[in-house]
């Protein structure tokens, strides 16, 4: 990998870890194609003793959102509360009162997948589509995250690089997690990685964070997947892969004058669905206490029409 040429290192990662035309011209679902029911059997079965953990972080104004490219934290306002209805306002029979609210947030301002549409390559989009045609301003009109709404749901499987690799569960920042730390923590854990799978990675970002403020979390430096381990991504054939940080790869990357050159890789190239700032500790602590790292997750997208990232509260079940 030469630092100096980021440009050269994408087109050749892009050009060996392609998946156009893998699922066929029409494909909107990617490395999600590998998911498939008997792979939703497998992780259904590992369910053994009911304990649930979401791995979402909250999703309020004391988020980690800096403005960045307009990105803010949630704001959320009620529409009707107990006061109203105490008072009468409401206008309702029989005294019976109710409150009501909304929220307003980027989708990608917490816990969220980035979808087939959020990153292109040189104009490309996921399976070689002109970018300009795929997501315009009534939004991703051909791989929305919508369509992948049903389908998110399998195997799970924590690699705990941060506990494994790092110092008191975690890498500093500036860490490039390479193919060999990947496969080091999954032979740690005694678990497999294959077709078809949803990984976790943690890294103890976020913990670090939640103790020693947010800081630069949302987009400064960062531990994270090295450029390096595309070849693993696309050889494993995960169906998604998310961890506890802001940008899921290194950061700063490693290429002199880039700027997320492993999404340009493995987006619309690959289609593979990426997630990040999950909140992995408690799960985590779990597995490490009982020695299993595999099990059922499910991780829909809200069905947001054209939408090319969404919120959600992803829950692994033991």
């Amino acid at each position: 990998m030469n630092r100096h040429d980021p440009e050269g290192a994408i087109a050749e990662a892009a050009k060996a870890y392609s998946n156009w035309g893998r699922w066929g011209a029409d494909d909107v679902l990617g490395t999600l194609n590998f998911l498939d029911e008997a792979k939703r059997r497998e992780g259904a079965a590992l369910v053994r003793r009911g304990a649930s953990f979401s791995l979402s972080q909250s999703f309020d104004m004391n988020g980690p959102q800096k403005g960045w490219r307009r990105r803010t934290n949630p704001v959320h306002t009620m529409l009707d509360t107990g006061t109203d209805a105490a008072l009468g306002n409401q206008g309702f029979p029989h005294g019976i009162g109710g409150a009501d609210d909304v929220i307003a947030m980027p989708l990608q301002c917490s816990t969220q997948w980035d979808g087939l549409g959020h990153i292109f390559d040189h104009g490309k989009a996921w399976n070689g589509r002109d970018a300009e045609k795929v997501v315009t301003s009534d939004g991703d009109l051909v791989t929305g995250i919508e369509h992948m709404a049903p389908y998110v749901a399998g195997r799970g499987v924590l690699l705990d690089v941060g506990r494994v690799v790092g110092t008191d569960g975690e890498l500093p920042d500036g860490f490039a997690i390479t193919e060999e730390h990947l496969t080091a923590t999954a032979e740690a854990h005694g678990v497999t990685v294959g077709r078809g799978d949803l990984v976790l990675v943690r890294t103890g970002q976020l913990a670090r964070a939640r103790r020693d403020g947010w800081g630069d979390y949302a987009g400064g430096p960062a531990p994270g997947l090295s450029f390096t381990a595309a070849g693993w991504l696309h050889g494993t054939e995960i169906a998604a892969i998310a961890t506890d940080t802001w940008g899921f790869e290194v950061r700063p990357n490693e290429f002199d004058h880039a700027f997320q050159p492993l999404h340009q890789v493995v987006i619309p190239h690959m289609g593979l669905l990426i997630g990040e700032m999950w909140d992995l500790d408690s799960l985590a602590a779990d597995c490490a206490a009982d020695g299993v790292y595999a099990f059922w997750l499910t991780a829909a997208p809200l069905p947001i029409t054209g939408a090319v990232g969404s919120p959600l509260n992803p829950i692994a079940v033991k």
